[in-house]
């Protein structure tokens, strides 16, 4: 297979750029720099498409790699024919060249091998030749005591088995069945026998059953997850009316036997498609398509993970203020950490305002003290156990302490005390109690959510769904691309940045980036962007992967506190040349840069993708993709969902996006969940398109369930009720939902259905 062909067909592009982008990537360009800095060699392909063609390539590439075994497995059993391998190199799916090498593929002695030994493949042959022969007469011709054969029916079952192996292993006649099956099959689930309790997490699948093709991701998860606890049982049929679907599909393994008549060799053919079909086909087909969901589903499940990582990173930040984090807690305390505008550590303590001890007027008097003392301008509360509790004590302080200003921000602590303990955090802060590092965290991810985040291993942030039922290698790979492209796409201050950011900048290795902290450490910071050359085993390659995404501020060079790449600082020399105008002249002026025409600095090494990028980024140097940062305020007196009220209006931030909604922080401990089909008015085919993680929104209390902790919103503008309150007066358990998973149950009676639907 031509790779690049291939790959050009699937983007809609030229084969030149594709074969471009593949001499990039093969030289160790990052997709970043690429898509950024090398637009006249890949005709504009953006960060997606790279991505897209990154992943194609790599498959691509396995494919011919698995082409190349097979055709020299076969060719080695003398049975390679010009047909087959025709067929094997024009196949563009890892199903279909599988499917191909099946008859050849070495496998254990199975029944048709031993028929064969037995002398049976003639009879075999013979039957399907000779439609006139008599099957039970002519098998007598096959009898031999000494194979095993010791009489006709033995002799008719050894020519079966071959027959059905035969079938099994036919390619076109497996793709035309699986793809049927596909497209009419039911998948059916009842809840294990005995085990109704233990699965009532998994009620809605007791007796459950969907077209395969039309089960959306999270449900097919949730199957299958229950599939593997051994709480749920799970059955391919063919389709609703798999008696009839069962025949057909027979009536299509005879029809390939060239099955016309009811003669004693085409009947007998006709109960060897029939057991084929039964034994043989269907188990497999059952065990390929349920496979074939699971990947699927498992793909978008990684899509979804990713995009909610996305919109995370991406988030606001508060910027470079002297911040306050509080890491709420009942009994063990309050922890505070102070860092000034780069996060370092300032100050810490611990306050105990909550019961057991109660001493809330001392920790007013304390946090007061602390926000006055080292000028607080923000002051960031976790959003865990304890949160509201905290966050009205900090309320009593902006009202006791007037004088004092500053905001309150509350924020997901949602990994902060998986960063608390990791060695990262430990080898930044020794002699640091895990608990105050939580805090520090807490404050750092408001200044700068990208900064804090990318130290936290990404499947602790809690934006996934059926997280830990994916593919481990391909989540991870997918997340680590994520945050390269968010980091690059926002850019690294060299001299503030950890060297958990710093790593993740295009071109940086761990090791690389902990010799750029160690040599500031040791130099103070850098000046320009020449200096990082001066870095142990930064060498060419990494300096112009990386150059462009490192960020100098007050340096002695303006260009490098911009997106502008060193090796393109001609072109704006050029510029200044040409106008006779400084460089300080000329950043910001935007009536200037507008008038100034690219092409009249382009030529053989600058293209006009990259004149253009430089003036445009001339106007806005260095500037931040990320919106404006504003902050959630939680109702008054709404701090448990026992306060909640039927009809309620309130605000939330989304704190995790599904396929089938979205999930919404409004202050109670507890998410709650905006149905697909309750964010818009109109209809939504992909809740990315309404919401993000993140993001502010209003919504409205649709239903509430305390026993099952749940609550039902909705960010319509008409919204109905759906159903009455489902409120049990017991005493229930404030806590944070398990954002891996997609609720199994229902919120009540009519949202149940908007669920199922």
């Amino acid at each position: 297979m031509d790779v690049i062909q291939h790959i050009a067909k699937e983007l809609s592009v030229s084969s030149r750029q594709v074969t471009a982008a593949v001499n990039l990537l093969d030289e160790g360009s990052t997709v970043p720099f690429i898509s950024r800095y090398r637009k006249e060699l890949t005709g504009g392909l953006d960060d997606s498409q790279l991505r897209t063609l990154e992943e194609r390539l790599i498959y691509l590439r396995e494919l011919n790699a698995r082409r190349e075994t097979i055709l020299e497995s076969i060719q080695s059993q003398k049975k390679l024919t010009p047909a087959l391998s025709l067929l094997i190199k024009q196949a563009e799916t890892k199903t279909l060249l599988e499917d191909l090498y099946l008859p050849y593929k070495p496998k254990r002695r199975t029944k048709a091998q031993i028929a064969r030994e037995a002398g049976l493949q003639a009879l075999a042959d013979t039957i399907i030749a000779d439609r006139s022969v008599i099957p039970h007469e002519l098998a007598n011709q096959f009898i031999n005591v000494d194979k095993g054969i010791d009489d006709a029916l033995g002799a008719l079952e050894g020519a079966k088995q071959i027959i059905m192996e035969q079938i099994s292993e036919n390619a076109a006649l497996l793709s035309d069945l699986r793809e049927r099956v596909w497209n009419k099959g039911v998948l059916h689930s009842v809840v294990a026998k005995n085990k109704e309790i233990e699965a009532a997490k998994f009620k809605d699948y007791f007796e459950y059953q969907e077209a395969i093709n039309k089960i959306p991701s999270h449900r097919a998860l949730a199957l299958f997850r229950g599939r593997n606890e051994d709480l749920l049982s799970l059955a391919l049929k063919p389709a609703i009316e798999s008696d009839a679907e069962h025949q057909l599909c027979t009536q299509l393994v005879a029809h390939h036997l060239n099955v016309t008549d009811t003669s004693a060799a085409n009947t007998w053919l006709a109960e060897t498609a029939r057991f084929a079909w039964k034994v043989k086909l269907f188990t497999r087909i059952d065990l390929d398509l349920k496979l074939r969901l699971r990947e699927a589903a498992e793909l978008e499940a990684i899509k979804v993970f990713a995009n909610n990582l996305r919109d995370l990173l991406l988030a606001a930040p508060a910027g470079e203020k002297i911040t306050m984090g509080l890491d709420p807690g009942i009994r063990t305390g309050v922890k505070i950490a102070i860092v000034d505008s780069t996060g370092k550590l300032l100050a810490f303590d611990t306050i105990y305002p909550h019961a057991p001890r109660n001493q809330w007027d001392i920790s007013i008097h304390t946090v007061a003290k602390l926000i006055e003392k080292h000028a607080v301008k923000l002051v960031s509360i976790g959003n865990g156990t304890g949160s509201r509790e905290t966050d009205q004590l900090v309320a009593d302080v902006m009202k006791q302490h007037k004088k004092l200003v500053f905001n309150k921000i509350m924020v997901s602590e949602a990994g902060a005390s998986v960063y608390s303990a990791s060695e990262l955090a430990t080898k930044e802060f020794p002699g640091l109690d895990v608990t105050i590092r939580g805090a520090v965290s807490i404050a750092r991810r408001l200044q700068d959510p990208l900064a804090e985040l990318v130290k936290i291993e990404p499947k602790s942030i809690g934006v996934g769904q059926y997280q830990h039922d994916v593919n481990q290698i391909q989540l991870a790979k997918s997340l680590d691309f994520v945050i390269e492209d968010c980091v690059n796409a926002v850019g690294v201050d060299v001299n503030t940045a950890s060297a958990s950011l710093l790593k993740q900048v295009s071109g940086l290795s761990a090791s690389v980036s902990e010799n750029i902290v160690a040599f500031r450490d040791d130099n103070g910071p850098f000046k320009n962007r020449t200096q990082l050359k001066k870095v142990p085993r930064l060498g060419n390659k990494a300096f112009e992967q990386a150059a462009g995404f490192l960020r100098i501020m007050k340096g002695n060079n303006p260009l490098d506190s911009s997106a502008v790449h060193p090796e393109t600082y001609p072109v704006v020399k050029a510029i200044l040349a040409d106008t006779g105008k400084s460089i300080n002249q000329v950043i910001g002026q935007r009536s200037f840069l507008h008038s100034l025409k690219a092409t009249d600095y382009t030529d053989v090494t600058f293209g006009l993708p990259t004149v253009t990028d430089i003036i445009q980024e001339l106007e806005k140097p260095g500037r931040d993709p990320r919106p404006e940062f504003k902050s959630v305020q939680f109702k008054e007196g709404v701090e448990s969902i026992a306060d909640l009220k039927l009809g309620m209006m309130l605000e939330g931030v989304v704190t995790n996006v599904a396929n089938f909604g979205a999930f919404v922080d409004i202050g109670v401990h507890q998410d709650g969940l905006v149905h697909i089909s309750h964010l818009a008015d109109a209809f939504v085919r992909d809740p990315r398109t309404v919401v993000k993680t993140g993001e502010m929104v209003n919504v409205k209390v649709l239903d509430i369930d305390i026993a099952r902790k749940r609550i039902a919103l909705s960010m319509k503008k008409n919204s109905d009720l759906v159903s009455k309150v489902a409120i049990k007066k017991q005493k229930t358990t404030h806590q944070k939902p398990n954002n891996q998973s997609a609720p199994q149950g229902t919120m009540a009676n009519a949202f149940a259905q908007a669920l199922k639907k």
